[in-house]
């Protein structure tokens, strides 16, 4: 399983994790609004019951931290509690402040604790002027009462697993085994780690932070726990955007099968794209003999995997790090020439990968299994399998495989069906390889008072203030500051790309955004 950041991100993370063992904000405890439905009766507290402090460390004292209580059980305000930590800045303009703008950068595990502060330096200054920056990482993640089901790194890297006949059943023991281990070392809180009860977390910060209302940026998984919060509270949601949206209707086993539909289309574009650019990278003249290279690259892989500078990759993990890139055609023209090289055995440079913690994996699994009910059979997997890996070879095997979630406990409440008209802009995307564009229209559909900004020949997973649309930025931070959102529906155009051949500016497998939903390897 491979995780990518933008730059950005992998800041964020490095504060987080020198920040986490010494967190120094006070524990607070609050109540929010009825679990469910809407919450227009309910009045805030006037003041915060928050207490902020220094977060310590290396932490610019423009952080401030606090630790606030939520009810594990929903259902049992007085029962059990848990840890959510907080960050804040401050808005730089308090003359202009509107309220609070919460974030969450997606995964779902990743820690959203420190992502204001690495999103200061990007973000516009009228948006900093207008609202608190609020971080947090949600229940079960980083610092807030982390998960932990005792994986291994072999564990971790191989959670989307290709489909092999030969190996289905350590495939289904293995899926059996992590399951077991999850739900054997957090016996008391792993049903309780799900999209609902976050979105009901957030509400409590929203009351705790002396809020009426909040306002959110999400981004990837982001979107769902956004729309979900738009849902379950709808007269407490002031400005929201969403980027890189999750289609609500395909979470989450569909969702993921959504990353094996776009890949065709894009590996496509991009064997087409990259012969036609066969003076510059000599890998095939036509679309057909630059994917015949790939494959035979892919066969060569199975058969031995290749050194790619001091880590080996099998076929299916070539695969998968090409279904990543080739959204950005002449980086994927670059690998490809770089896996040629390495399957002729010359040396090649490392490959950046990420193996996720202990942490990272057992958040997302609770997420991923405790929102939705998954086929529990392995013939059904089996079956899919064996099917999609014909429909889409480049990645369909990997994501219809068997997965923990087959051996989850049922979810203790069924997943929140999206039908409202609450106001919020979605931004994305036209090549987004991990939220389709599909899946985006999904949610414009399901959110009836939203617009959708799409960006034509976006590349790349995330748009608002990286970089991609100078439009697109443009149409959010109108929104954010002012509140109204465009008439109709808008089409960005991509800011013009760097040049072809330079690495350093153009986007590779070490800054790809944010955190993403896991993709397989």
């Amino acid at each position: 399983m491979l995780l990518r950041r933008r730059a950005t991100s992998k800041i964020a993370l490095g504060v987080a994790a020198l920040l986490a063992p010494t967190l120094l904000g006070t524990t607070a405890t609050a109540t929010a609004a009825p679990a469910a439905g809407p919450v227009s009766s309910v009045a805030a507290p006037a003041t915060s019951s928050l207490t902020w402090q220094s977060c310590g460390g290396d932490i610019p004292t423009t952080v401030e931290c606090a630790t606030l209580k939520v009810p594990l059980d929903h259902r049992k305000r007085g029962g059990k509690k848990i840890d959510v930590s907080l960050s804040r800045i401050k808005a730089a303009d308090p003359a202009e402040r509107r309220g609070v703008l919460l974030f969450n950068p997606g995964g779902p595990s990743s820690s959203g604790l420190f992502y204001p502060l690495a999103l200061s330096g990007l973000l516009p200054q009228s948006v900093k002027d207008r609202y608190d920056l609020i971080g947090f990482d949600p229940r079960g993640v980083g610092a807030s009462s982390p998960l932990a089901c005792g994986t291994t790194t072999a564990d971790e890297r191989l959670t989307y697993r290709p489909y092999k006949d030969a190996t289905f059943a350590k495939d289904v023991a293995w899926a059996r085994d992590i399951a077991d281990r999850c739900r054997n070392r957090n016996k008391e809180t792993l049903r309780h780690i799900s999209t609902r009860n976050t979105a009901r977390d957030m509400d409590i910060i929203r009351a705790a932070l002396g809020e009426r209302r909040i306002s959110y940026f999400g981004l990837s998984y982001g979107t769902y726990l956004g729309s979900v919060y738009t849902q379950l509270f709808p007269q407490r949601v002031d400005r929201f955007v969403l980027d890189s949206a999750v289609d609500p209707k395909r979470v989450w086993r569909s969702m993921g099968q959504s990353w094996a539909e776009q890949a065709e289309t894009a590996f496509d574009r991009w064997t087409d794209w990259t012969a036609r650019h066969s003076a510059r990278y000599g890998l095939g003249d036509t679309p057909a003999e630059v994917e015949r290279l790939f494959w035979d690259i892919v066969a060569r892989a199975d058969r031995e995997p290749l050194d790619l500078g001091g880590t080996r990759f099998d076929g299916a993990e070539v695969r998968e790090y090409i279904r990543w890139e080739i959204t950005h055609p002449s980086v994927a023209a670059r690998t490809l020439r770089l896996l040629r090289d390495a399957a002729a055995g010359k040396p090649v440079p490392a490959f950046p990968t990420f193996v996720p913690t202990d942490n990272e994996l057992a958040s997302y699994l609770a997420i991923m299994c405790g929102d939705t009910r998954w086929p529990t059979s392995p013939a059904v997997y089996r079956a899919d399998s064996r099917r999609d890996s014909v429909r889409y070879p480049l990645y369909g095997d990997s994501v219809s495989n068997i997965f923990p979630c087959a051996y989850w406990d049922r979810p203790i409440e069924a997943a929140t069906k999206i039908d409202n008209k609450v106001p919020a802009l979605i931004v994305q995307n036209e090549w987004d390889p991990q939220t389709p564009l599909a899946t985006a229209l999904g949610l414009r559909r399901a959110l009836k008072g939203s617009r959708l900004v799409t960006v034509d020949e976006g590349q790349g997973h995330g748009v608002y203030s990286l970089g991609i649309s100078t439009c697109a930025d443009d149409v959010a931070t109108h929104y954010l500051t002012t509140g109204r959102l465009p008439a109709r529906d808008v089409t960005c155009a991509a800011d013009p790309l760097p040049a072809a051949d330079s690495r350093s500016a153009s986007p590779s497998p070490a800054t790809v955004p944010a955190r993403l939903p896991f993709s397989g390897r």
